[in-house]
């Protein structure tokens, strides 16, 4: 299809239910099919949507493979995806099939920067615990030596990734009193790095054996799947703490409830795991772990915006112009 051809109402097909207001739009802007149900699409509903649409929105949770991909119709030529990280997609496969991928970059950093932070502050405090012992009608008051934790300003914070969440959580964590220290592919100008007082470690390794609390920011690829594995768990102090709203992906779950369970380390705050939305049974039973169900990108305004941005990509392919938030090759 050229550019010239595109439709100027292309047939979308909505794997997920969004915000009314963006679904309300959509309804005015394209011949859509919105998500009856709010759950994940089966394997056999993919396939079934890739061949009769035009543009695909589709969320992290939908396994765009190479599979999926192949079963696609000629007329599907744009997959709009509602989220920023967008490795549930083979961009190979549809780099290869003539495929644009449009992702919503931005629109959920400082929402991911704040539950990072909470998770930081949360962890070390021991509030869910806390929290725990309170409703449980067990807490027999207060007493100098019970329900201790570590304090947080003036502990090194690792940073694993730091691009606009990163950098968003490093200006929270200083106000904190923490010491930011940070990994990235590429080191950041030296006038970031002297705003934040930040350092740069060009090894990962380093980074996670000095850190008191370590938080990862890095998307999810191949070079990053279980980076943060048994040896470099092993290798973090007894007192650090791991916090992931990345992806889960990028621990070896089974390293870190290990950990865990031995106590060496001291503690983990998740918001991610590896096969979601399954959980290891395991990690329910750790009271040094603080888990959430995939909070860091919930807040009304995030998902607004993010589906807002979906609708600008739409229009912009269907415009016959190339999508604001194209997926470009080396989008890492």
């Amino acid at each position: 299809m050229s550019d010239s051809s595109r439709p100027r109402r292309p047939r979308v097909i909505v794997t997920r239910q969004l915000m009314p207001h963006v679904e309300g739009r959509m309804a005015e802007l394209f011949d859509v099919t919105l998500s009856a149900r709010d759950r994940a699409f089966t394997t056999d509903e993919l396939r079934a949507a890739v061949q009769n649409c035009d543009v695909l929105v589709p969320t992290v949770t939908d396994r765009i493979d190479a599979e999926i991909i192949a079963a696609a119709g000629e007329r599907l030529k744009l997959i709009a995806n509602f989220g920023a990280g967008v490795d549930h997609i083979d961009l190979a496969a549809a780099r290869a099939k003539g495929i644009m991928v449009a992702n919503t970059p931005g629109v959920f950093t400082e929402d991911t920067a704040d539950m990072t932070m909470a998770l930081i502050l949360s962890v070390p405090r021991r509030l869910a615990e806390g929290e725990k012992l309170m409703r449980s009608g067990r807490w027999e008051g207060w007493a100098p030596s019970t329900m201790l934790g570590r304090r947080v300003g003036g502990k090194l914070l690792g940073i694993i990734g730091m691009g606009r969440i990163g950098l968003a959580v490093a200006r929270r964590a200083r106000a904190f009193g923490l010491s930011i220290h940070y990994h990235n592919r590429r080191r950041l100008p030296e006038a970031i790095e002297d705003e934040l007082g930040a350092s740069y470690h060009a090894s990962v390794d380093t980074l996670l054996r000095i850190s008191d609390v370590v938080t990862i920011h890095c998307p999810h690829t191949t070079e990053t799947h279980e980076m943060v594995n048994a040896a470099r768990i092993a290798a973090m102090k007894p007192t650090a703490y791991l916090i992931n709203t990345a992806r889960g992906e990028i621990i070896d779950e089974k390293a870190l409830i290990a950990a865990l369970k031995s106590r060496r380390i001291a503690g983990a705050g998740l918001d991610v795991y590896a096969q979601e939305p399954v959980v290891d049974p395991e990690l329910l039973t750790l009271d040094n772990a603080v888990l959430l169900p995939h909070l860091a990108s919930a807040t009304i305004e995030g998902r607004e915006a993010s589906g807002e941005k979906v609708i600008a990509n739409i229009r912009a392919w269907a415009d016959g112009h190339r999508p604001p938030d194209q997926v470009l090759e080396g989008w890492v």
